[in-house]
């Protein structure tokens, strides 16, 4: 039996109009304050529950290593004395990870192999980066199933390992 999935990406597909009150206190939470911005989240019972509510707005999935790679290498951006960083270099992260991680995360495939295995300083690597802003997916959502969730054929909710397709049209 394979393991529960600890990590997940979660993407907001929707904007600002309507959203309930407590829905936007969790994107807020999950710093999904823009349409379009994804961002990692530990899975546990609490995580779970937060994602339940939002699922109308956001959609989430198993993201593998190669798409958090790609995310980091493409549209990777330190949050370094609360400022937005590109992470062209390893000097970047090591700079604002290697004092808090006591020198456990110091270049790109550290802060990568971390956020996979989510490892005990996953909360300091993924508080480091700052949301990825992705663009519309290539070929667009489509109008009509933007908004049902994704096992009615539309684009809401979990989508489990499909998420990687659809991250790969947003790079």
């Amino acid at each position: 039996v394979p393991a529960e999935p600890k990590l997940v990406l979660v993407i907001r597909i929707r904007g600002i109009i309507g959203v309930t009150p407590k829905s936007k206190k969790v994107m807020q939470l999950f710093r999904l304050r823009q349409i379009h911005n994804a961002t990692f989240v530990r899975l546990n019972e609490a995580t779970v529950r937060m994602l339940r509510l939002i699922e109308p707005y956001v959609t989430y999935g198993y993201p593998t290593r190669a798409t958090v790679e790609s995310l980091i290498y493409k549209r990777g951006f330190a949050k370094l004395s609360k400022q937005r960083i590109p992470i062209s270099e390893n000097e970047v992260i090591e700079s604002g990870l290697g004092v808090k991680t006591a020198g456990a995360i110091r270049c790109t495939a550290d802060l990568v192999h971390e956020l996979v295995t989510v490892g005990p300083n996953f909360k300091a690597a993924n508080n480091f980066l700052w949301p990825f802003k992705l663009t519309s997916p290539r070929g667009g959502f489509s109008s009509k199933t933007k908004l049902l969730h994704f096992m009615e054929g539309g684009e809401a909710g979990a989508r489990g390992e499909e998420i990687n397709k659809l991250v790969k049209r947003m790079i």
